[in-house]
């Protein structure tokens, strides 16, 4: 027999041969609490009639007042009884509202272990293992598709690497080559169309004069 077995399959007996449940033996409690409250009310009250009864006959009437006080002594000792079977009660109810309640977690614990060993019958870890290996094998063959399909694919059309790189190097070089010719050449500038009508020529004879001024020019110069 399971732990769960023997905890409730005993409680259970008994429940069937005419033992009081729990949710009737805390009610039940509940109840006299409420009772001897009551209790405490009217001797609270008896009490204080007692003492209004002893004052108002004081030295008037001794006997009456010293009666009045015993009764007043009688419920207190009452009233104090009560307090302490209270007291006890109230213990006793909060202890069986916890064993209640735990017996109510047990039970749904139980149930719960039940559940999951009927879930886990089903399952065998060797074939836990065997899936496991299949998902990981599936994986790791989907990223060797991906891989094979991300590859360029030339289409039967094979080149060589060097060559195609040697040729865009002499390409690169030609250009490089025409950039600085532009930069170093001779900057062509357009020369202006010759005039079609020819300069009046300059006459000899001023010509001469000029160059003789300039002569004097240069003596006069020299003398100073």
């Amino acid at each position: 027999m399971s732990m769960f077995g023997k905890l409730f399959g005993a409680g259970g007996g008994k429940a069937g041969k005419g033992g009081p449940t729990p949710q009737e033996a805390i009610q039940r409690l509940r109840d006299t609490e409420e009772m001897l409250s009551k209790k405490q009310e009217f001797l609270e009250k008896k009490i204080e009639q007692e003492l209004t009864a002893a004052k108002k006959h004081g030295t008037k009437n001794k006997r009456a007042a010293l009666q009045a006080l015993k009764r007043k002594k009688r419920y207190e000792k009452q009233l104090a009884q009560i307090d302490g079977t209270l007291s006890t009660i109230e213990f006793q109810r909060e202890a069986l509202e916890n064993a209640n309640t735990n017996t109510e977690v047990l039970k749904n614990m139980g149930y719960a272990a039940k559940a999951m060993k009927a879930a886990h019958d089903n399952m065998d870890i060797d074939k836990v293992d065997e899936l496991m290996q299949d998902i990981a094998d599936q994986q790791e063959l989907a990223e060797e598709i991906s891989t094979a399909i991300s590859k360029p694919v030339g289409f039967g059309e094979e080149f060589d690497e060097d060559e195609l790189m040697a040729e865009l190097e002499e390409l690169e070089q030609e250009e490089l080559d025409k950039n600085l010719l532009e930069i170093s050449g001779p900057e062509t500038v357009p020369l202006p169309n010759v005039p079609s009508i020819a300069l009046p020529s300059k006459p000899a004879k001023k010509k001469e004069e000029e160059d003789e001024d300039m002569k004097e020019l240069e003596s006069w110069a020299g003398t100073i």
